[in-house]
């Protein structure tokens, strides 16, 4: 289990805030999609470890993104934040689920 990782002279770890700047082709075109949101998970070993991005888009709709770190398609990964508090888990799974009981 991972909970940091490093990635163009920046630490990364589990529960931080982050940006990815993806390249998407369409056609003959190429272009940046950004995609921001909190790290829940970290996963695998060596060339082959991923990213699992976790944001919450309008609506109360709940994206989620897996990004292998090793990727030519991955233009940067920014960090914008750390958490408040220490993180004690490698995985935040538990983020998934709503937190208040709907009616």
């Amino acid at each position: 289990m991972s909970i940091k990782i490093t990635h163009q002279n920046t630490e990364i770890k589990v529960g931080d805030t982050v940006k990815v700047n993806y390249k998407i082709k369409e056609k003959d075109k190429e272009r940046l999609q950004a995609f921001d949101g909190m790290v829940l998970a970290i996963k695998g070993r060596g060339e082959n470890k991923t990213l699992l991005v976790h944001k919450d888009a309008s609506d109360g709709v709940k994206v989620e993104r897996i990004f292998p770190i090793n990727s030519p398609w991955i233009d940067s990964i920014k960090k914008l934040r750390s958490p408040k508090s220490k993180i004690h888990r490698a995985k935040l799974y538990y983020l998934r689920q709503p937190r208040a009981r709907a009616v």
